[in-house]
């Protein structure tokens, strides 16, 4: 009896379930109840300084950062809160909420102090490129990374029904981003031209990708050449003259003036030249379209993600510096061509279907010799310091080579050496700060094993420790003086320190779920992430130590 009134309510509950099933038109065919948007696009300019939002403003037109700023919401004191400030780690920052000490992305490069060997930021052996459908030669990964991305998250909180893919020129700037679940990462093959991937993702090209290829829109571009908008010159009032002794020439040029080409040259300086050009980013985002109509993100039931990275800033950052006439010109290119891409979103997304952010990974310095020039205290880091704390180290322990490797302003401790000849670690740590401390060029030497030695005030200690990996880093930080820099000789500028030029970056947000408005609130990078899933109702990447922000959530 009991037994059957068990099979009674069991039927019971199961014709309710049915009856359920079939008046809400089945589970299976529901949408989710979480609202989120179609699709989130990710925008990281590379090298771009907070201060180019507003440098360039009048000359701007009003459908592409003016539209974002407007409309959108403005991080106004956005801060990297790590060392060292460069394109991997700014990436791997932005996509995970998370540290070089976490996340494990030191560097653009580093030395490995567990394997003893030196290693890019995405180097995989393991793995082949594939380009065009041919597979060959080693390739590219996420596996250095050591944490998980919100774009990871993503994929995870949908039971992989939502796609991601990243694209960008350079791969660390596609691949870092896209993470280690993504569907497809896609950055530029110098040597062809053409927009490769590696077998990490897939082992063949989509018909999308091949098709994408045969136009040769970067033979395109290049036949082009690099002309300004303003062939007159006289919209360019915030940089010097076109031809002056800071920036650098493209190979082949006899000074570095208008017009710019580099298609006489092979085939590997040619695409390396391009790379610097407005016409990259515009390829770039031709890409990242026919990325999103291929594979027709943003149509599905599940939030999908397109993460682009705009590199030619960057390089176009090193070769001819802040205050010329180039990197104007590339600003005013890149607001029009986003402009041209928030309209392309609007038709094929649809207006408000879509959550955009736009920051940087890094900004850059002036050029010291231009400081120098006018007035203000500058320099360039010319020394071989592994050489010179050797050389010093030697006349105290009588062994050479206590220091094996410097790297990112940081020196490497040869362990081996030290432990072979019975040293005290710390009394040779202890004898480099000292040498160091001599160095008029330097404001600090930090060891990073031991921050409550360090003199260093906020926030460069947590900035230093942010970025210390343990198996990836150097033990002593140096810190330059500001406006001194490692520099790529006398002309362009780089980056990679602790000071404002370098890590206050832009971050605007803008569509589905976004406020409208602005706040001076220090924001840092690490937010980034921890704001989109507060956003999407998502987990956090597992290293993200970011807090969301909370003004821009509607």
């Amino acid at each position: 009896m009991h037994i059957c009134t068990n099979m009674l309510l069991t039927k019971r509950y199961l014709l309710a379930f049915i009856a359920l099933s079939v008046s809400f038109g089945g589970f299976a065919k529901q949408k989710p109840a979480v609202k989120r948007p179609k699709l989130v696009v990710g925008i990281v300019v590379d090298q771009m300084r907070w201060d180019y939002l507003y440098r360039f403003n009048n000359l701007y037109g009003k459908g592409g950062f003016k539209r974002l700023m407007a409309d959108g919401f403005n991080c106004q004191n956005t801060m990297i809160n790590y060392l060292p400030s460069y394109t991997a780690p700014g990436h791997s920052c932005i996509y995970t909420g998370s540290v070089p000490s976490i996340h494990g992305i030191a560097a653009n490069d580093w030395y490995d102090n567990y394997t003893d060997k030196y290693v890019y930021c995405t180097d995989d052996s393991s793995v082949q490129e594939v380009n065009s459908g041919r597979t060959g030669g080693k390739s590219m990964s996420p596996r250095n990374l050591q944490v998980t991305t919100i774009t990871d998250e993503l994929r995870l909180a949908t039971n992989f029904n939502s796609r991601v893919y990243g694209v960008a020129i350079k791969d660390r700037g596609s691949i870092l981003p896209a993470g280690h679940l993504a569907n497809g990462a896609y950055w530029l093959d110098d040597s062809t031209g053409s927009f490769c991937t590696s077998t990490y993702y897939k082992n063949t090209s989509p018909a999308w990708l091949t098709a994408f290829n045969k136009r040769h829109v970067a033979d395109s571009l290049i036949k082009t050449g690099w002309n300004l908008l303003d062939p007159t010159k006289q919209l360019y009032t915030q940089s010097l003259a076109d031809d002056n002794k800071y920036e650098g020439k493209f190979k082949g040029e006899t000074a570095p003036v208008f017009p710019h080409t580099v298609a006489g040259l092979g085939a590997k300086d040619k695409y390396n030249g391009f790379k610097a050009m407005p016409g990259g980013n515009y390829l770039t985002l031709q890409m990242a379209m026919a990325c999103r109509d291929g594979e027709k993100l943003g149509e599905g039931d599940a939030t999908d993600f397109l993460a682009i990275s705009l590199s030619c800033t960057d390089y176009a950052g090193h070769q001819f510096g802040p205050n010329s006439v180039e990197v104007e010109d590339m600003y005013l290119q890149l607001d029009a061509q986003l402009a041209e891409l928030l309209n392309y979103l609007d038709k094929s997304v649809g207006k408000g279907n879509y959550t955009l952010f736009l920051s940087a990974d890094h900004g850059a310095a002036h050029n010291p010799q231009f400081l120098i020039d006018n007035g203000v205290p500058a320099g360039f880091l010319a020394t071989d310091y592994k050489k010179e704390v050797n050389t010093y180290l030697a006349g105290i322990y009588k062994q050479p080579n206590l220091v094996k490797h410097y790297a990112n302003y940081q020196l490497y401790i040869n362990d081996s050496v030290i432990k072979a000849y019975g040293l005290d670690k710390s009394k040779v740590k202890g004898s480099i700060l000292e040498y160091l401390n001599t160095r008029q060029e330097l404001s600090y030497a930090i060891d990073l094993d031991n921050l409550n030695a360090t003199a260093a005030p906020e926030p460069i200690r947590t900035m230093a420790i942010n970025g210390y990996n343990r198996g990836r880093s150097g033990s002593i930080q140096m810190i330059p003086n500001p406006a001194w820099f490692e520099g790529h000789g006398k002309t362009g500028t780089t980056h990679g320190t602790w000071n404002p030029y370098d890590t206050h970056i832009p971050l605007l947000w803008y569509g589905w779920g976004i406020a409208k408005g602005e706040t001076y609130n220090v924001v840092n990078m690490t937010d980034i992430s921890a704001t989109l899933a507060a956003l999407l109702h998502i987990q956090m990447p597992n290293g993200c130590i970011g807090k969301p922000i909370v003004e821009l959530l509607r």
